[in-house]
């Protein structure tokens, strides 16, 4: 199942080419983009590997379509999922995601990889009638996408993490989506696979990193390889729980910050994070009036001006005037 997926990405720009689109992304002309870009990470809770085949998906469907009204009004660009599954009833919910929102997808499944993957992991996922992984899931052209095994690091189920490299309009990115333990040996494994096969373009990581911002993993990822976390960076006083929310309460029960946006490029994004937020973290009524819950996780949405093209930063830039070279002074007026 996840093969197929990548299979659809690479038929999907082969037929780009073939229609003549060109094979880089460089758009050195483009207008100004007319807002930030906006990043979205967001744990689906897939209701658990045997759910499947017991038909008890934690309302998926229904939280499925409350969790696409939201994206859509929220106006995300890119959305790194987590959890995202596949199997008989549900079909395949990254690319439902996708489809619903009018977006191209990138998907690698975990679930595959039991046992260390080989004929053990795909008899599992097939018993099981069940594959979940993370996702990307882009507004833009996704021009290739990549998929490296994260370490076991002593722990028993594989992770995983995908990226895809979006073509917008102001340049290229590589988007990446993963879901960790929460282990510091965990982000290395990241850090080495993004590190060892580097791009000239920015780096968005999101993910259920199941690690806390105080964490030896978060400061591995912060310090070695040079990433952002944008919430904080946009609310250095907020907690920002996305976790742990009861799925049957309506009040909000989450106690622990493990949901980010990371970015990371060959100059510091500091001062390009305009704004951070915790989002889907509203429940609803189903029409026998139960509380309903996008997931378990709440979403984080970032907007971050990652090529320095919006409007609102060339304005600003025009209005400052030209920049004084360091060390230089300013010859006084009036």
């Amino acid at each position: 199942m996840a093969s197929m997926s990548i299979t659809i990405s690479i038929v999907l720009l082969a037929a780009r080419l073939a229609a003549g689109a060109p094979a880089s992304c460089a758009t050195p002309d483009a207008p100004p983009a007319p807002r930030p870009l906006r990043f979205v990470t967001f744990n689906v809770d897939h209701g658990g590997l045997g759910s499947e085949i017991l038909g008890d998906d934690s309302d998926l469907e229904d939280r499925f379509t409350l969790a696409t009204g939201e994206l859509e009004r929220l106006d995300a660009d890119v959305i790194g999922l987590q959890e995202a599954s596949q199997g008989w009833r549900r079909g395949d919910v990254a690319r439902r995601f996708a489809k619903a929102l009018g977006f191209e997808y990138a998907f690698e499944g975990a679930t595959q990889r039991l046992f260390g993957g080989g004929i053990l992991g795909f008899l599992s996922a097939t018993v099981l009638g069940f594959d979940e992984g993370p996702a990307v899931v882009s507004r833009w052209p996704i021009m290739a996408t990549h998929a490296w095994d994260v370490d076991h690091c002593d722990i028993f189920y594989r992770r995983v993490l995908v990226c895809a490299d979006v073509c917008t309009p102001w340049g290229p990115l590589r988007a990446c989506s993963t879901h960790l333990s929460g282990s510091e040996c965990q982000a290395a494994s990241v850090d080495a696979h993004l590190r060892e096969n580097a791009a000239d373009m920015p780096v968005v990581l999101m993910g259920d990193l199941n690690a806390t911002e105080d964490s030896p993993a978060l400061s591995l990822l912060r310090a070695r390889g040079g990433f952002i976390d944008t919430f904080r960076a946009a609310n250095p006083g907020l907690t920002g729980y996305t976790d742990d929310q009861e799925l049957d309460v309506e009040r909000a029960t989450a106690t622990e910050r493990v949901d980010y946006v990371l970015v990371s490029g060959r100059t510091p994004l500091t001062d390009r994070v305009l704004a951070s937020r915790v989002v889907l973290d509203k429940p609803v009524f189903d029409e026998d009036g139960d509380v309903l819950w996008s997931s378990d996780h709440y979403a984080v949405l970032s907007e971050v001006d990652v090529f320095g093209r919006t409007v609102s930063d060339r304005a600003s830039r025009a209005s400052r005037g030209p920049r004084t070279p360091r060390g230089a002074s300013r010859t006084p007026t009036g």
